[in-house]
């Protein structure tokens, strides 16, 4: 499966594999991170049933706080 993630091309990955498993596998903290699957976000309650698939295009932003 070949995917991109934040621009950069992923290939190699298995499938099926749903976000949650693709941030765990980036070694990604989840309550940090806002997820974008294809321009729509995936709330957080959809992330573990959420499948990410062949060509799909994923934005990953972290938040960040400060003031």
């Amino acid at each position: 499966m070949e995917i991109t993630v934040n621009g950069e091309k992923r290939t190699g990955l298995t499938s099926p594999l749903t976000v949650a498993e693709l941030i765990e596998q980036l070694g990604i903290n989840p309550k940090s991170i806002i997820v974008e699957l294809n321009f729509e976000i995936v709330t957080k309650n959809k992330v573990s049933e959420t499948t990410v698939r062949d060509g799909d295009t994923i934005e990953i932003i972290r938040l960040v706080g400060g003031g």
